[in-house]
């Protein structure tokens, strides 16, 4: 049976559970014993909750753990098997694992062409899953049976069935938390030790304030690439260079526009220009990228051709003034919504006291939105820094360390997909490097939240 089939079948007696046990409540309750005795009832659902839990969880528990060590018991009894019967396929422990993938994954074309050899080692792996799968449907269902019967029986009247629900509900709430706090941890432990490897070979100076970014590495030291440059200082700036251009572009027309939509438009235009503004953010970045290099680059180049300016056919400008409107609806949705909330009695305090309407956005609504608007900015920020397809299409590869807008340059994260692009071995500093850049741009965004954290602190304490 299917591990499908199987939580289907786990699903049933659920089901089955919650509803026995529902109704003998039911019944119970309308008795004129439990009617006249001083048993605090509860809901007849919360008995059904906990008859289902105790049917379904510890089979789930079990099946999970099969799972689990499904692959390694197969795994080694398959290497028992090969080892009996002689059969040859190489003595490192990687030339198993290859050979147990092309036995897994063979088909039926490939089983016609194969040595007999194989085709007997597949048909014990085949006989092998049989067996694996029969065990697991047979002890999944018999313990999901048991403990139906177990929790039928164990589920009383008298038993606290609320109170169990919802500690078992406070229990999965923790585990969801932790298994997003463990991953974030996995994924910054995971960086931070590849990362270590890198600076073991490239010196953290020099990757820190080296000002060439060259990461082609050659085998023989006689071949061309074989002097690798790994300064990051280019990327950096040329990182920092297009979310500026951008944030120059969506910081006012964001703010701006939820100025408008907020304290100037009326209801009914503020319900169709705000869906229509915010569909920006779901327009797919390569779209944007296409944009970018079909239309706004031609044209910068163009224009820039026409006032006597040299312009590159990629260039930072052409990047950053696309991410820029991409970016738009996060700064205005979000100041757009924390202006709305702003108490009506500071906007009417403040016209009451004679300040115009400009006056009151000015100098009472923007500094109590204060915390919520720089929020916005810096996940505008963030999502421009961690921007990839339009700088690959707009601005181009070349790691050029300036600071003019009209050069191509390129950034950190396009720099890791090139790295990693490809077949790599994970044990070159070539690789490794994007590991290193990829905790660049976690320490980067951490800042960037410190700083959104302090602000809100600061001038949260004084309009509250």
């Amino acid at each position: 049976m299917s591990i499908t089939a199987i939580i289907f079948v786990l699903l049933l007696l659920a089901a089955y559970s919650y509803f026995i046990k529902r109704q003998k409540v039911y019944a119970l309750y309308r008795t004129q014993s439990i009617k006249k005795s001083k048993i605090k009832q509860t809901l007849p659902k919360y008995f059904g909750y906990v008859a289902a839990l105790w049917s379904l969880v510890p089979a789930l528990l079990v099946l999970i753990v099969i799972q689990i060590i499904d692959e390694p018991l197969v795994k080694s009894s398959l290497a028992d098997y090969i080892q009996s019967e002689k059969i040859v396929i190489g003595d490192a422990a990687d030339d198993f694992d290859l050979y147990m993938n092309e036995i897994k994954n063979m088909s039926i074309d490939e089983l016609e062409s194969a040595d007999p050899e194989k085709i007997k080692v597949f048909n014990q792996y085949q006989k092998f899953q049989s067996i694996s799968n029969y065990a697991m449907t047979i002890i999944v269902l018999a313990m999901a049976i048991l403990m139906t019967a177990f929790g039928m029986k164990k589920v009383k009247i008298n038993t606290p069935a609320r109170v169990i629900f919802e500690k078992f509900i406070e229990i999965i709430l923790l585990l969801a938390a932790s298994i997003a706090v463990l991953t974030t941890v996995g994924i910054v432990l995971s960086v931070l030790f590849e990362s270590i490897r890198f600076f073991g070979e490239i010196p953290f100076t020099d990757f820190m304030f080296g000002l060439e970014w060259s990461p082609q590495t050659a085998i023989r030291s006689d071949q061309v690439g074989s002097s690798s440059a790994f300064g990051a200082v280019p990327l950096f700036v040329g990182t920092m260079l297009i979310s500026l251009v951008a944030l120059f572009i969506a910081v006012p027309l964001g703010l701006m526009s939820a100025i408008f939509l907020s304290e100037y438009a009326s209801s009914r235009f503020r319900s169709i220009a705000k869906p229509v503004l915010e569909i920006l953010a779901g327009i797919p970045t390569v779209v944007y990228g296409f944009f970018a290099a079909l239309t706004v680059a031609p044209f910068i180049r163009d224009l820039g051709e026409s006032l006597g300016m040299s312009v590159a056919s990629e260039s930072a400008l052409a990047a950053g003034l696309v991410m820029g409107i991409m970016i738009i609806p996060f700064v205005s949705s979000l100041s757009d919504d924390v202006l709305s909330a702003v108490p009506t009695a500071m906007r009417e305090g403040s016209l009451g006291l004679g300040a115009t309407q400009s006056e009151t956005i000015v100098k009472v609504l923007i500094p109590a939105a204060l915390p919520g608007i720089v929020g916005g900015v810096l996940l505008a920020a963030s999502r421009a820094i961690g921007e990839t397809m339009i700088v690959v299409m707009a601005a181009g590869l070349a790691a050029n360390l300036t600071v003019n807008p009209l050069q191509a340059v390129t950034t950190v994260t396009v720099q890791i997909v090139t790295l990693l692009t490809g077949d790599q071995e994970f044990d070159s500093a070539k690789t490794l490097a994007a590991f290193a850049l990829g905790l660049m741009l976690f320490v980067t965004t951490l800042i960037l939240n410190v700083i959104a954290l302090h602000v809100v602190r600061k001038y949260r304490e004084e309009y509250e």
